[in-house]
């Protein structure tokens, strides 16, 4: 059996509702039923909540509304995390070649087992019934010649499905797909295109690329110009560590005060700058995401002259951009708010030499993080904190 280098061998695997159905998986009773799991905020949701209007960050009420019969559990993340870890025992058993996109997906590399695995489908078709057997959760699986189009077929496939896209129906494939298939295409650019009548890939793919870069801007017009033609040569990248490293919590529809709001940035920050310093990692641009009543985004970042893991410099950063979005958020309404640090680069890479009011905030974070680490994240805390929820740790990839 042979396998040619531009045949289809990249499979994108992907987890279907995955702590819902890790809630399925564990109690019986939840079996074919509409669930929700999250009350304030719907962290997830299973396909037949999902069928009845149910979508995940949803206001629970507006959920309960829709879809009045669910079940609400609490979410589990110790749960969701070890099944992770089951399934990518699964994908690392399969393949050497394994990147992970977050704790319930994967890009697999299969094009050197065809000897002794067989074709990219019949492994595919393995990969599935393993995880079934393995960690009892379905799972769908993408089957293309690149990562985008293995993405995308997946997405087409679910629920606990597979497919493949042939490289000779490629396009054909692809083009009569409506324009959101496209990788970081979300509503405002969908919006846009549609507006200009791209409602299909293909009517993307039509226009030259220096329309769409005048239309979306260099970056975005090249990479959509790109996709739309199915060009993505990325390889599978095993080991690959993040660009850039964040946290985000769902606040829900009610206002918020200031007050409130600036507490559960600095809990962010925390969070972001403690897994930063595990990992050996600095970085300098500071990025704030905001999400709106009406769904929309607003995304606000700034660059520091030089890369740090600080939490009080990464603080004060951050509430100067959530300082500059008020105006914003004070007609708007905000459901949701995330902060990450991008620009990354690793510890031994900085000069070691600090300024004394650095050095001595490295010594206080470091202290911070050491009783952290023997007592619990709620052993020591802010006092802007006390008494606040600072909302769920979500289960992720390593940093």
């Amino acid at each position: 059996m042979f396998v040619t280098a531009d045949a289809a061998t990249i499979l994108h695997a992907d987890l279907d509702a995955f702590y819902a159905s890790v809630e399925q998986r564990d109690d019986p009773r939840l079996r074919g039923r509409p669930v929700i799991v999250g009350a304030g905020v719907v962290l997830a949701c299973s396909y037949e909540a999902k069928a009845l209007g149910v979508r995940t960050a949803m206001n629970g009420g507006q959920a309960l509304r829709r879809c009045p019969h669910a079940i609400v559990v609490e979410p589990r993340m110790s749960a969701y995390s070890e099944a992770s870890k089951a399934v990518f025992k699964v994908f690392e058993d399969t393949t050497p070649l394994v990147e992970g996109l977050s704790i319930d997906e994967a890009f697999l590399d299969v094009g050197g087992l065809a000897k002794i695995s067989g074709t990219p489908v019949e492994i595919a078709r393995r990969l599935r019934a393993e995880v079934l057997a393995r960690v009892g959760l379905p799972i769908t699986v993408g089957v293309a010649r690149t990562k985008f189009l293995a993405k995308v077929a997946s997405g087409i496939a679910k629920p606990d499905g597979l497919l493949e896209v042939p490289p000779a129906y490629e396009l054909e494939f692809l083009h009569p797909l409506d324009v959101s298939r496209l990788w970081g295409v979300g509503e405002v650019t969908a919006e846009k295109l549609r507006t200009r009548g791209l409602t299909k890939v293909g009517d993307v793919a039509q226009l030259p690329e220096a329309a769409l870069v005048a239309m979306l801007g260099r970056a975005s017009g090249r990479h959509l110009h790109a996709l739309a033609h199915n060009r993505d040569p990325r390889p599978i990248e095993v080991g690959r560590r993040r660009r850039s490293i964040g946290s985000q919590r769902a606040l829900g529809r009610s206002r918020k005060s200031p007050a409130t709001l600036d507490a559960v940035l600095t809990g962010l920050v925390d969070r972001v700058t403690r897994r930063m310093r595990s990992a050996g990692r600095s970085g300098r641009t500071v990025t704030l995401r905001l999400r709106f009543d009406d769904f929309t985004r607003a995304t606000r970042s700034h660059t520091l002259p030089q890369a740090t893991d600080q939490t009080r410099a990464i603080l004060i950063t951050a509430r100067a951009l959530l300082a500059a979005a008020q105006p914003l958020i004070s007609t708007q309404g905000l459901t949701m708010i995330g902060i990450s640090v991008g620009n990354l680069e690793n510890e031994a890479a900085q000069q070691l030499a600090l300024p004394f009011d650095k050095a001595a905030n490295n010594e206080l974070d470091a202290a911070l993080d050491q009783v952290k680490d023997k007592f619990g994240t709620n052993a020591i805390t802010r006092g802007i904190l006390l008494g606040r929820d600072q909302g769920l740790t979500v289960p992720m990839l390593p940093d």
